[in-house]
């Protein structure tokens, strides 16, 4: 299946690619070559960890292109007053004094310590579409599910300052 990203979310991809490309990877690999004259590789703790940083490095590069090679690209689209991605819903969960407030967002930057709420999660696909006063049935698992009240909803906008998971 193939990742819905946004033109911001390849465009930051990109950006890190060349970052780690051009900036990091000629140091990575200049403190390998440090390390290695330290001696005897097989008790070198320099050198293994210099070369998994870089190949760390190396991995996420990877995975950013194949992250790109293979996304689908959306757009925010959503009705007004209806939520959509990147809005922001205001909802209080059954039981619970406080509201909370959420964001939709796409995989790739999504949070949930931060209230950034991924659209392919439980709670993300069960939100999209609704309007403030909806209540809504949040399904977990087969056994878990519970319901929230969506009290407002805020359209929001693909905001480029907001950073790409660095997972």
């Amino acid at each position: 299946m193939n990742d819905e990203l946004t033109a911001v979310d390849i465009k930051k991809m990109k950006e890190e690619i060349e970052y780690r490309t051009k900036v990091l990877r000629p140091q990575l690999i200049e403190q390998v070559q440090i390390a290695r004259g330290f001696g005897d590789l097989s008790e070198n703790f320099e050198y293994k960890a210099a070369k998994r940083e870089k190949n760390r490095n190396d991995s996420r590069i990877r995975y950013l292109q194949r992250m790109i090679a293979t996304a689908k690209v959306i757009e925010a689209d959503t009705k007004d007053g209806e939520i959509g991605l990147f809005s922001s819903v205001t909802l209080l969960a059954e039981g619970d004094e406080e509201p909370q407030q959420i964001q939709i967002v796409t995989t790739l930057r999504q949070n949930p310590l931060l209230g950034l709420i991924s659209k392919e999660s439980p709670m993300g696909k069960a939100l999209i579409g609704h309007r403030t006063g909806d209540r809504v049935h949040i399904t977990v698992n087969e056994e878990f599910g519970y319901d929230v009240e969506i009290l407002a909803v805020e359209m929001g906008e693909d905001d480029e300052s907001m950073e790409i998971n660095r997972f």
